[in-house]
């Protein structure tokens, strides 16, 4: 008997395969102050709402979960290396509100996309620059990154950029402004509609100049 005509008699006896196994190791950690959970030596940054709190890690191969009372909360891949840290800056943007000055020399704010870490750059040495831009990341998760990444991108491509303009960007993505629609064509009922179709004829205001031109010849005969 060959392998093959084995494996088509096997076949009929064999059970369904079961789903993907979900293998991973499951452990209790603690959130420092400054949002970092610590496992296997590295930190991994979890949302500022959960600092000194206890959430539950959940280590792949290749990756990490973090859950507090059951729910998702982070994903982060796995760090192999000693005392490094995987931040999330979107995790420390409520911070921003009451310390915007942190998007200067804040580690978590150093792997921004691209858009945003030039615009952070331009306003750095402006008056008012840091408000404006924690303004703008606080509209990231109400209107999406991908829709303020957008914005900024056509911002900086008009090659100059002051605080004005920013905080003109974060009035037009906190009113959710959006293109006009496109106007809908208006169809008149038959019941409304005219037999004779009016004509336009401008001549007519012609006649109503010569008319008032007459009336004035008459007035100045009449007083002479």
């Amino acid at each position: 008997m060959t392998v093959q005509e084995a494996l088509e008699l096997e076949q009929l006896e064999l059970m369904p395969l079961p789903g993907v196994f979900d293998g991973y190791i499951e452990f209790v950690a603690r959130v420092s102050s400054t949002c970092l959970v610590t496992v296997k030596r590295n930190r991994y940054s979890v949302p500022c709402r959960l600092a000194n709190r206890r959430v539950s890690v959940r280590l792949y191969p290749e990756h990490l979960d973090l859950y507090a009372d059951d729910v998702w909360t982070a994903s982060h891949v796995r760090l192999l290396g000693r005392d490094q840290v995987s931040y999330d800056w979107q995790h420390y943007l409520p911070l921003l509100e009451r310390k915007p000055g942190a998007l200067r020399n804040g580690a978590p704010f150093v792997e921004m996309p691209k858009a945003l870490g030039s615009l952070r750059l331009a306003l750095n040495k402006r008056p008012g620059g840091d408000r404006a831009m924690a303004d703008l990341l606080a509209c990231v998760p109400k209107q999406g990154l991908a829709t303020v990444i957008t914005a900024v991108e056509h911002l900086l491509a008009g090659g100059v950029v002051n605080v004005e303009h920013v905080k003109h960007l974060v009035s037009t993505l906190a009113g959710g402004s959006q293109p006009p629609a496109e106007p809908q064509k208006v169809v008149t009922p038959d019941a409304l509609r005219v037999n004779d179709e009016p004509i336009a004829d401008t001549a007519r205001y012609e006649q109503l100049r010569v008319s008032t031109d007459i009336a004035l010849v008459d007035e100045e005969s009449g007083d002479a």
